[in-house]
């Protein structure tokens, strides 16, 4: 036996009370060439149920039919046609199942690109950071210092490693900064819970990738170097935002992070 054809449900059947609980057992078809049927709804006119290929169960069918029941209970405008804030009303209330969702927990991941910059660093005051054990044998830091043209060769040269990181952000692009041939790189770091420092840090190993959070403290390598007008840069700490490589007026001075405003200078430039 073959089934075509359509079936008409007048809406006036809807009026009747449908008790088909959810747990109701339903027959499957008895057409050997139907596997199932579909309810299709025309808000505006008797429902009509069409044989449909699809592989649903009578008693999807039936659930369908529920649910259209259901509808009556919707405000109607005084045109007889359902108000779409009703309608929406309805889906959000019966179709859209609400779900928990807990956002993951990733750690921000900043992943070294092939670029990297060979400079030397000076302030807005035209003084050069240098090394300061190159001097005088002091314990290890940076200094700035105005340099005359018999001692250029104490210019500390770095190289600038650009990262790109695994989430947007507008602080400027990422960098670390090394002491050139060495393994020395400027970190911000704290020390016995006092307020962020700067250090120069002893690391071993390509840093290709540098996780927030790392157990290396590798993080407290990684700058934001942003752009200010022209010619000048600032480095923000990202492991300490607010926190920013800065030098002194007076020459001979230690570079510290510090937190702006301050009398100190954060800007920069970088010559070759």
């Amino acid at each position: 036996m073959e089934c075509i054809g359509h079936y008409i449900l007048h809406s006036d059947a809807l009026k009747k009370d449908i008790t088909y609980p959810d747990s109701a057992g339903f027959d499957e078809p008895d057409c050997p060439d139907l596997h199932g049927m579909m309810c299709q709804c025309d808000m505006h006119e008797d429902i009509k149920l069409e044989p449909s290929p699809h592989p649903h169960s009578m008693k999807k069918v039936v659930n369908i039919i529920i649910a259209v029941e259901r509808l009556k209970h919707i405000k109607e405008m005084s045109s007889g046609k359902f108000c779409e804030d009703a309608l929406l009303n309805f889906i959000l209330e019966n179709v859209i199942e609400e779900r928990l969702v807990k956002p993951l927990n990733v750690s921000q991941t900043y992943s070294k690109s092939s670029r990297t910059l060979q400079c030397t660093i000076c302030d807005k005051y035209k003084k050069t950071l240098v090394q300061s054990n190159k001097l005088n044998n002091e314990d290890l830091h940076l200094k700035a210092v105005t340099l005359s043209a018999g001692n250029i060769q104490y210019k500390v040269r770095f190289s600038m490693s650009t990262y790109l990181s695994s989430a947007p952000q507008n602080k400027g692009q990422p960098v670390c900064l090394a002491i050139s041939n060495s393994n020395l790189y400027i970190a911000c770091t704290e020390s016995d819970g006092s307020s962020p420092i700067l250090i120069l840090k002893e690391v071993s190993g390509p840093l290709n990738t540098i996780k927030v959070g790392d157990p290396n403290g590798y993080d407290s390598l990684l700058f934001f170097r942003k752009e200010t007008g022209t010619a000048y840069n600032t480095f923000e700490s990202v492991k300490y935002p607010g926190w920013y490589i800065s030098t002194a007026f007076d020459d001979w001075e230690r570079v510290e992070m510090i937190q702006v405003p301050t009398d100190r200078t954060t800007n920069f430039t970088l010559e070759d």
